[in-house]
Formats: structure tokens, sequence, C-alpha cells
């Protein structure tokens, strides 16, 4: 039996998630968007810690059905709260697919 292989991780990941920020080359999940309103952190917020934030290299996992990476990032807002972003790439660019308060996944 022939297993496909994982991809690489992006080398450039956090200049890539810069650069979809600042030209506005992502979206958010549906789900995104309800975990934005139901955990009171705004866009503003979001992007903040994708600018400025880091690679939680801990929390990254290999999406097996959509055979892509999805990528962590954590930050701290400019209000001082930590939250952590999980996003992914996809033909058109960045996905973000859930965004929550550190800790909360608990």
């Amino acid at each position: 039996m022939n297993k496909q292989r994982k991809p690489e991780q992006l080398d450039n990941l956090l200049q890539l998630i810069r650069d979809c920020v600042d030209k506005g080359n992502y979206i958010l999940t549906e789900h995104a968007l309800l975990r934005l309103k139901e955990r009171d952190i705004s866009l503003i917020d979001a992007e903040w810690v994708l600018k400025n934030g880091y690679h939680e290299k801990r929390k990254t996992s290999f999406d097996e059905k959509f055979k892509t990476w999805k990528y962590a990032i954590r930050g701290t807002t400019i209000e001082a709260l930590d939250i952590r972003l999980i996003l992914a790439f996809n033909q058109e660019g960045m996905v973000i697919i859930t965004i929550m308060h550190v800790g909360e996944e608990l």
C-alpha cells in the first residue's frame, strides 16, 4: 500500500500570514466568525495577533481530511488578551478556521 506523505510545513509561514493580512487575502470560516462574536474578540485583535504573534508549533496539526496543515498562531492583543488562531492555506489564500482565548480549550 502506497501511503501518501504529508507536505512540508511552510518555511515562511509568519511572512506569508502578514502578507495575507496586509493584502486582505484571507477569509474567516462561519465557525471563526461565530467564535469571534461569542468570545468578544474583534477582527482588529485577530489581525494584530496574526501580524505580531508567533507560530505555536506544538498546537499545529495536519488535517488528514483536507490534506493540509492547520497552523496555530498565538499572541497578545493590544488589550493584553492571550489568544490563538487556527488557520490553513488554500489556492486562494489564508483561511481562518477558529479563534480562542488561550486556556479556554481546556
